[in-house]
């Protein structure tokens, strides 16, 4: 018997049908459930014929070229107005990219060019200047280069799409609605949208990524999105019915009549925007408190990248912001963002915030993101190199205007305010901070201006030398943050994006936990708060195994909370202990399967 992949279940016996269909696994982007037929879009780029055109059709050519272009260019910004309402400044922006390249002097000269002097049909030079594109920066390992193929990509099929609505020739297989769930090769903005700018229900793609531009707009969009599908396009046709699960990692294509009609009945069949419901529960769980099955309490605060998902945790009635990732607006520019500018971003999230107050995280940026006033080049291992805090040490104007906006955002605010230094490994970078922002203060004040006092400092321990000297960071700063997702890459040396090796953060390594373990008994002697994030941290597996290892304060994604009070409520706290202690003396990741297994078996049976 052959083996089954994680990501996709088998057959069953004979080829027969299986009632729930067919099964295939991948990595959540943006979580939610919705039902629908599939229309796929994947084969613009591929399918250009590469003809040749005479020589007198060469300005017929061009001028089709720069119609498209023109046509492009106002859908898109047609589709910034639309966004405006519905997401945040900064991802609207995200836009301004794909409006760039279409002003590109060398995307354009290169398409003109093969036209002219080679007589290719514009569709064919278009395939062709992005194929070469694409080549070119796929070779170098840089994220920020393979995005910027994907955005380059984006903006041909885009042209290529209105020049063949240019030409009266519409595309019979695409459905006349936006009810349908996407199913492409790779996550871009342009397939999340039709030419009308209407959204699609669901996405589900076979390559891509979590931290890309399309990424960002359909989490903030709070389309359920799934990426990393592993012959997906093998597998579904168009027209295909699928229940797409993106909060649990699935899709299931083609289940029969009764499957569809039980998540019908269950509400399953939500559309992207028809989240009142779930929202509703989630707020009616957080009025009773975020407690386990026996009545123990835990802490609960939001985990933010952007101003719409500190709007919706304010909405389901999230006290605070216990990690703000800042992140974005130094990535949506090539220019450092303005004192102004940051000053106004976040006094818009100290507003928004409740009264727990903002824990903003430094920028935490390394080379492979290339931010040219960070880094000159990338690295040749830019995640153990000038990151987090050193780039910050290395460019100290950029962390001072960071610093100084943080103190003169929203000052008469009642919120508390934190700050978080990211990727620490021992006391003395805590304490340069210190001094650096003591010295803002007084710059503010010798300059009468208003600013936030009282201002808590804190580590994120994300390095195992930070984890290791975690007595002594906690002597020195007001709380520290445990980004898990990354401590356990860097303690199992395992790539967290690597889908082949999502086992090794799943159940979370023994040796690991005990790790863990001491950081909460220290957290716990010193009476200081020790805060979680990351989605190891919530997976229904290890969730259990961090309860009893201590930890009791938790930061989660606005539209993770529905489903971490859900699976808290089912924990028995004192059972929790027990497991993971005895988890803790595993000798090997492999013994803690049985020991997981047991007790998912029990909760079920509750």
């Amino acid at each position: 018997m052959s083996e089954k992949t994680p990501a996709q279940e088998p057959a069953s016996a004979g080829g027969e049908k299986q009632p729930g269909g067919r099964m295939l696994r991948g990595t959540s982007v943006s979580p939610g459930l919705v039902l629908g037929r599939v229309h796929i879009k994947d084969y613009e780029l591929t399918h250009a014929p590469r003809q040749r055109v005479p020589l007198d059709q060469v300005e017929f050519e061009l001028n089709r070229f720069h119609k498209a272009l023109y046509e492009s260019k106002r859908q898109l910004e047609d589709l910034k107005t639309r966004l405006a309402a519905r997401v945040g400044h900064e991802e609207v922006r995200i836009l301004d990219t794909h409006t760039a390249l279409l002003k590109d002097g060398v995307f354009l000269s290169d398409v003109e060019n093969l036209i002219i002097n080679e007589q290719m049909a514009l569709e064919a030079a278009i395939v062709k200047v992005i194929a070469d594109f694409d080549r070119i920066f796929r070779l170098v390992q840089s994220e920020t280069l393979r995005e910027r193929a994907v955005d380059l990509r984006d903006v041909g099929i885009r042209v290529l799409r209105n020049l063949e609505r240019l030409g009266a020739e519409p595309d019979a297989a695409a459905p006349r609605d936006a009810d349908y769930v996407l199913v492409a090769r790779e996550l871009s903005i342009v397939d999340m949208f039709n030419l009308a700018n209407e959204h699609v229900l669901g996405i589900i793609t076979e390559a891509g990524g979590l931290t890309s531009h399309a990424a960002i707009l359909a989490r903030s969009m709070r389309i359920p999105t799934l990426t990393a599908v592993t012959g997906l396009l093998g597998a579904v046709n168009e027209g295909d019915f699928v229940i797409l699960d993106a909060a649990e990692g699935s899709v299931r294509i083609e289940p029969d009549e009764l499957v569809r009609a039980q998540y019908m009945a269950s509400g399953a069949n939500a559309r992207r925007d028809a989240v009142t419901d779930s929202a509703e529960g989630t707020q009616q769980l957080l009025r009773q408190g975020a407690k386990t099955r026996d009545g123990q309490s835990i802490q609960l605060s939001a985990s933010c990248g952007n101003l719409p998902e500190v709007d919706q945790a304010r909405e389901l009635g999230l006290q605070g912001v216990g990690l703000y990732r800042t992140e974005l607006l130094y990535l949506v520019d090539r220019e450092q963002p303005s004192l102004e500018t940051l000053v106004a971003h976040y006094s818009g999230v100290l507003d928004q915030a409740g009264p727990d107050g903002v824990t903003f995280r430094l920028l935490h940026a390394d080379s492979s993101l290339e931010v040219p006033y960070l880094h000159e080049s990338r690295e040749l291992n830019p995640s153990l190199g000038l990151a987090g805090v050193r780039i910050l040490f290395k460019r100290e104007a950029v962390l001072r205007r960071q610093l100084q906006a943080i103190l003169r955002a929203s000052p008469q605010a009642g919120a508390r305010v934190r700050i978080a230094v990211p990727f620490v490994t021992d006391c003395a970078d805590l304490r340069r901070v210190k001094e650096i922002l003591f010295e803002e203060r007084y710059a503010l004040r010798k300059n009468n201006q208003p600013f936030r006092d009282g201002i808590e400092l804190g580590a994120v321990i994300e390095t195992p030398v930070a984890a290791l000297g975690a007595r002594d960071l906690m002597r020195e700063a007001d709380f520290l943050v445990l980004s898990l997702d990354s401590l356990l890459q860097y303690l199992v040396a395992a790539d967290r994006d690597n889908h082949e090796l999502r086992s090794a953060f799943e159940p979370v390594h023994p040796f690991a936990l005990r790790m863990i373990q001491q950081l909460a008994e220290i957290a716990e002697e010193t009476a200081r708060p020790l805060w979680v994030f990351g989605v190891t941290a919530l997976s229904g597996v290890n969730l259990p195994l961090l309860l009893g290892a201590g930890l009791r304060n938790f930061c989660v994604a606005p539209v993770g909370v529905g489903d971490f009070l859900a699976t808290l409520a089912r924990i028995d706290l004192r059972q929790a202990r027990r497991n993971a202690t005895l988890a803790a003396r595993a000798s090997c990741q492999a013994d803690l399967h049985t020991l997981v297994d047991s007790y998912r078996h029990g909760l079920a049976r509750e």
